[in-house]
């Protein structure tokens, strides 16, 4: 390995330079915040866990994003986390127990195998809100508000939602009478939108005239509010946990659209996403000029059964360094104040005042052996010493 190669970071990895990591820093303590005052408790969950709680009920999307070492102790297979949100159930099913609802939160970096979008990062910083213990629509609509609230407040100001709900493909699923191997093809078509492609499998493949026709109608049933509309006409007589999911689907947007009418919301009556172990309403909130999702989540009812508690779930998460390079959430930091190089007590005291006070004041070093040019350029005042007083001056 070269010099210039050791300082090189593998595909997908960055580091968070001073400038963004401010801002960053000062996001999460925001949203952070935010949670805290609609109830959410911040957890800290570790980076490592053993991976029979690690990947347990999230799917296999989160299996082949997670990266395994094993322990040295106890000879056991260890996860690092690809996302917090089995922790965030362990911990609600074991370690913080709560028989009503449970409102826990948190912010911490994951880690990918493989980047999930092309160039996208492998070591995000995933912030995010879980629900436990609430089944109605009441939990569901609130964690999308929060959503909501969470990319305003990072100055994101055009939201469009994106609303889904499996329970649409698996009740066509099972009218279709499709095996394990058959759900799995058209899940893939489905995700690529591939519309000629799954009406000639649906063709090969369904037996059923009814079934095969709300199949191939299924992909078409994407836009505004009028989908939802379209969709009771082609569904009118399909399966009831179908209707039922129509109607979750329409309580919710009637309910988004009251608090949010800035909002757009877009209903994909085929969206597969989180398939394997979501369990009811999908959502995803995207902005112009940004490809991918900002953040998305769902409801994953019965993901603590394996921890020893059956719960209710619903939550959500984002990439806070991907939110906050996107949105406009703060001015400028204001200049530092330059003090000079000294060893005067009163320039001392007078120098911690002003930090107690928030200003930023950045000392002088006599013997730093630079111009200090960098230091000057980040300040535009400095203390000069008037009689017996320092005062803030300028920068001359």
């Amino acid at each position: 390995m070269t010099q210039a190669e050791r300082w090189m970071l593998p595909d997908g990895i960055a580091e968070i330079l001073p400038a963004d990591a401010k801002r960053v820093e000062t996001l999460r303590r925001n949203l952070l915040d935010l949670y805290h005052r609609w109830g959410y408790e911040l957890i800290i969950p570790p980076m490592v866990e053993f991976t029979d709680s690690l990947l347990i009920g999230m799917g296999r999307d989160v299996d082949l994003s997670t990266f395994r070492v094993t322990d040295q102790l106890s000879g056991r297979s260890l996860g690092i986390r690809a996302d917090i949100t089995p922790q965030a159930a362990r911990i609600d099913s074991h370690s913080f127990p709560r028989s009503g609802a449970n409102r826990l939160c948190y912010a911490g970096q994951v880690l990918y195998t493989r980047p999930r979008a092309p160039m996208g990062p492998r070591a995000p910083i995933q912030i995010g809100a879980e629900l436990y213990g609430v089944e109605s629509l009441q939990g569901d609509i609130e964690v999308i508000s929060l959503m909501i609230e969470t990319l305003r407040a990072a100055g994101i100001r055009e939201i469009h939602l994106d609303l889904g709900h499996v329970a649409i493909f698996r009740s066509l699923a099972q009218a279709a009478e499709l095996d394990e191997e058959q759900k799995g093809d058209l899940i893939a078509l489905l995700q690529s939108k591939a519309v000629a492609d799954i009406e000639r499998w649906v063709d090969e493949n369904i037996s059923s005239a009814e079934a095969a026709n709300w199949l191939r109608m299924l992909p078409r049933l994407a836009g505004g509010t009028e989908c939802l509309n379209r969709a009771r006409e082609v569904f009118a007589n399909g399966p009831d946990a179908l209707k039922r999911a129509l109607e979750e689907l329409q309580q919710v947007a009637d309910a988004v659209a009251r608090r949010y009418p800035q909002v757009a919301l877009f209903f994909d009556l085929g969206e597969m996403r989180g398939y394997d172990y979501e369990t009811g309403l999908v959502f995803a909130a995207y902005s112009p000029g940004y490809g991918q999702a900002l953040a998305n989540g769902g409801r994953y009812n019965g993901i603590g059964a394996v921890f020893g508690r059956d719960r209710a779930a619903t939550g959500f998460s984002t990439d806070l360094a991907a939110i906050n390079a996107l949105g406009d959430n703060g001015d400028r930091e204001a200049g530092a104040i330059l003090a000079p190089a000294s060893d005067c007590e009163q320039l001392w005291q007078t120098a911690e005042s002003l930090r107690a006070e928030g200003e930023v004041v950045i000392s002088l070093m006599a013997d730093s052996g630079d111009d200090d040019s960098e230091t000057l350029a980040r300040c535009d005042r400095e203390l000069v010493r008037e009689g017996t007083a320092w005062v803030v001056k300028p920068l001359s």
